[in-house]
């Protein structure tokens, strides 16, 4: 389960970021076409944070739709999945635009 040890970073990213603050919010953008089940991230973060700034710190996460460029015709299209063809003409050369990252937009600190 990849799942588990990316929770472990984005726990370590808070840590590193929160100024020595207890957390108390964190939201996580997951791309639609990143391979992360954002169900089992929620399931691994209360284990993650245990014990750490983190621990007892609301998640929030927001999906992040995966958008794509055919290389041939140049439309501009959503992606459900990697390697879905051209919407517009059915290529396969598609150029990903957003979807496939994670990443920790937001923490909020008690003061």
């Amino acid at each position: 389960m990849h799942e588990m040890a990316l929770t472990q970073d984005i726990v370590a990213i808070c840590e590193r970021n929160a100024g020595g603050q207890p957390v108390s919010l964190v939201v996580v953008e997951i791309g639609k076409l990143s391979g992360v089940v954002p169900e089992a991230v929620v399931f691994c973060f209360e284990a993650c944070s245990a014990g750490t700034l983190v621990a007892g710190a609301r998640l929030h996460i927001l999906p992040v739709a995966g958008k794509g460029r055919c290389l041939d015709c140049r439309h501009e299209s959503p992606l459900e999945r990697l390697f879905d063809p051209c919407r517009s003409c059915g290529s396969f050369r598609i150029q990903v635009l957003s979807g496939q990252a994670v990443r920790v937009r937001e923490i909020e600190v008690v003061d």
